[in-house]
C-alpha cells in the first residue's frame, strides 16, 4: 500500500528535481523576444555597434541548445555520483547547481551580461541531466513492486507540471514580459531550496544501503519507515538474493555493461526506447504547435493560451498514466502510445499539405497535435525511465541510467539542432520521418520488450536471461 513517507519522498524528490527539468525546458519560449532584445542592447552598450542578425541567431540557438548539452554532461556524472554519494546524497548535491544557476540568471540583467545566461543554461542542463536519471532510480528502488510503475511515472508527471507552470508564468500578463523575464528564469531555485531543506529527513534508498553499503540495520529501518510496518524480512531477503546473483558479476562500469552478454538485450532495449522517445519528434511538435495554430487561424494573442491548454492536456494524460500503468502494464502503454504518435504524424503531414486548399484541414492538424501529445504522455514519455529501473539489477543500474540518459540528451540535442534544417528542407514532410521512427520503435517493443508489471527485479532478470541465452547463477542456501 502507499504510505505517507513513501508518498512524501516521491513528491519532494519529483518537485525538487523533475519539476525543474520541465520548467527549464519551456521557460525561455515565451520571453524569447525580450531576452533577445536584452542581448542586443547589451552588445550595443559594449561595442557601440548593433549586433548583426547572424550573431544573434547563433547566441539564441546556443541559449536553447546548451540546456540539452548540459543534460548530457549531467548524465555522464550519474554513475560516479550515485555509487559514491548515494541516491539521496546525489539529489541534495545536485540542488547546488540549480540554485547557483537561478541566482546567475535572475541577476543577469542587472549585471548587464548575457554570457551568464548561456552559462547558466549549461549548469541547469547538468542539473536536469542528473535529476532525470537519479529521481527515477531513487523512487524505483524505494517502491514496493506493486507500486513501482505508478511511482515511477511521478517524475514524468512533475516534468509536465513544470512545463505547464513555465507556460502559465510565461504569459505576457504575468512574467513573460520585458520586466518579468529575469524573475521567471530565477524562480527555478525555489524548488531546489525546498528540497534541500526537506529531503534530509527522509531515508536513503534501502537497496543502496544494503547492497552497496552493506548496512542491513539502516536498510531495515528505511524499509520499515517506507512500508509502514515492522516485518520487512521478505524484501530484505529478496535484496540479498539480488546481491548474491550479482556478486558473480561485480560492479558494472559503462564499458563492461556494453560488452556484457548477459545484459545485451536490456541495453539495446533501453537505447531503442530512449531514442524512440526523443526522436519521435515530441519536442518538434511542441515547438511547431504555435505555428500550426497560427496557420489554423488562431488569433496570435490567443496562441499563448492554446499552448497552455496543450500543456494542461499533457499533465492530465500523464496523471492518467500513473493510475493505469499498474493495471494495464508498461508494454501496452508503450505500444498504444507509439501507435497514436505515428498515426497523428502521418495525418498531420497530410493536413499541413492540404491546409491551403481545404479549409477544415487546419482543424484536423490541431486535432493531430492533441492526439500526438496524448499518445506520448501515456507511454513514450513516462515509461522508458521506469523500465531502466526494472530491467537492471543494483550493480548495473547506475551504468544503465548513464547510458539511457546520455542517449536521451544526445537525441534531444540532435532534434533541437537538426529540426530547423529539416523543416526548411522538407517542410511538412519532416513529420513523416517522425512517423517512421515511432513505427520502428513500436515494432521493436512488440517483439523484444517483456511486460515487467508486478514482478521482482530478479524475476525480470530471469525473463531477459532467456533472451540473452545466458544462465543465471543462483546460490542455493
Amino acid at each position: 500500500k502507499m504510505t505517507l513517507p513513501l508518498a512524501l519522498v516521491a513528491l519532494i524528490s519529483a518537485f525538487g528535481s523533475s519539476f525543474q527539468y520541465g520548467y527549464n525546458v519551456s521557460v525561455i519560449n515565451s520571453p524569447a523576444p525580450y531576452m533577445q532584445d536584452f542581448y542586443n542592447r547589451t552588445y550595443l552598450d559594449r561595442t557601440g555597434v548593433p549586433m548583426d542578425s547572424g550573431f544573434q541567431t547563433l547566441l539564441w540557438s546556443l541559449t536553447v541548445s546548451m540546456f540539452p548539452l548540459g543534460g548530457l554532461f549531467g548524465s555522464l556524472m550519474v554513475w560516479p555520483l550515485v555509487n559514491n554519494c548515494g541516491r539521496k546524497g546525489t539529489l541534495l548535491i545536485n540542488n547546488l547547481f540549480s540554485i547557483a544557476a537561478a541566482i546567475l540568471m535572475g541577476t543577469s540583467e542587472l549585471a548587464k551580461t548575457f554570457e551568464v545566461i548561456i552559462l547558466s543554461r549549461v549548469i541547469m542542463g547538468v542539473f536536469a541531466g542528473l535529476a532525470s536519471n537519479v529521481v527515477p532510480m531513487f523512487l524505483g528502488e524505494m517502491s514496493p513492486k506493486n507500486l513501482r510503475g505508478a511511482i515511477g511515472v511521478v517524475p514524468q508527471l512533475f516534468i509536465t507540471i513544470g512545463i505547464l507552470v513555465a507556460q502559465i508564468l510565461g504569459l505576457n500578463s504575468i512574467l513573460g514580459n520585458a520586466k518579468g523575464w529575469p524573475v521567471l528564469l530565477g524562480l527555478t531555485g525555489i524548488p531546489s531550496l525546498i528540497q534541500l531543506l526537506t529531503l534530509p529527513f527522509f531515508p536513503e534508498s534501502p537497496r543502496y544501503l544494503l547492497i552497496q553499503k552493506g548496512n542491513e540495520e539502516q536498510a531495515r529501518r528505511a524499509l520499515q519507515r517506507l512500508r509502514g510496518w515492522e516485518d520487512v524480512d521478505d524484501e530484505i531477503e529478496e535484496m540479498y538474493q539480488e546481491d548474491r546473483s550479482e556478486k558473480e558479476e561485480g560492479q558494472f562500469s559503462v564499458l563492461s555493461l556494453c560488452t556484457f552478454r548477459g545484459l545485451r538485450w536490456q541495453l539495446i532495449s533501453i537505447v531503442v526506447m530512449m531514442m524512440g522517445q526523443q526522436l519521435s519528434g515530441v519536442n518538434a511538435v511542441f515547438y511547431y504547435a504555435d505555428r500550426i495554430f497560427e496557420s489554423a487561424g488562431v488569433d496570435s494573442s490567443s496562441i499563448q493560451y492554446v499552448t497552455v491548454s496543450i500543456g494542461a492536456i499533457n499533465v492530465v494524460m500523464t496523471l492518467l498514466a500513473v493510475f493505469i500503468v499498474e493495471s494495464l502494464g508498461r508494454r501496452i502503454l508503450l505500444l498504444v502510445g507509439f501507435v497514436l504518435c505515428s498515426a497523428s504524424c502521418a495525418v498531420l503531414t497530410l493536413a499541413l499539405n492540404l491546409q491551403s486548399t481545404v479549409s477544415w484541414m487546419s482543424y484536423l492538424s490541431i486535432a493531430c497535435v492533441i492526439v500526438y501529445i496524448i499518445g506520448h504522455a501515456i507511454g513514450p514519455s513516462p515509461i522508458p525511465a521506469v523500465m531502466i529501473t526494472e530491467m537492471f539489477l543494483q550493480s548495473s543500474r547506475p551504468a544503465a541510467f548513464m547510458v539511457g540518459g546520455s542517449v536521451h540528451w544526445l537525441s534531444n540535442f540532435t532534434v533541437g539542432l537538426v529540426f530547423l534544417y529539416m523543416e526548411a528542407g522538407l517542410g511538412p514532410y519532416s513529420f513523416l520521418i517522425f512517423c517512421a521512427i515511432c513505427l520502428a520503435t513500436m515494432v521493436y517493443i512488440f517483439f523484444i520488450v517483456p511486460e515487467t508489471k508486478n514482478k521482482t527485479f530478479m524475476e525480470i532478470n530471469r525473463i531477459m536471461a532467456k533472451r540473452n541465452k545466458v544462465e543465471i547463477q543462483e546460490s542455493k542456501e
